[in-house]
């Protein structure tokens, strides 16, 4: 693992400890050069309630490294939050800045009906 990766889930790590602790739902991030995931893990961090990324079969067609398909899987992951039961999480941006595709992911996930 190369400094960089080292460094961003050093910072993220903290974040995470502290979520874990209050006991929060939490919508993490993680992304590539050419995907973008989204997950809602619950409170214990044990089980995935929900999650959505580039990979589905509805977003898959088309571009699927720019913020339009980071705003769709934001979209997305918030109605199967909604269905599995889930209005309010703490979101995990993994490190990442909150700038580009986590921000229109974040951005669309409330528009969704999810609340940070």
């Amino acid at each position: 693992m190369n400094d960089k990766t080292q460094a961003r889930l050093r910072r993220a790590r903290k974040s995470r400890v502290r979520m874990r602790t209050a006991g929060d739902v939490r919508l993490t991030v993680n992304r590539t050069p050419r995907h973008i995931y989204a997950q809602i893990i619950n409170g214990e961090g044990d089980r995935v309630l929900a999650q959505a990324s580039t990979l589905d079969k509805d977003l898959r067609s088309g571009a699927t490294g720019n913020i339009e398909a980071a705003a769709a899987v934001g979209k997305l992951v918030a109605e199967r939050a909604k269905a599995a039961g889930v209005t309010e999480v703490a979101f995990d941006r993994s490190g990442y800045k909150y700038h580009g595709r986590v921000k229109a992911l974040a951005d669309a996930a409330r528009e969704g009906g999810l609340e940070f």
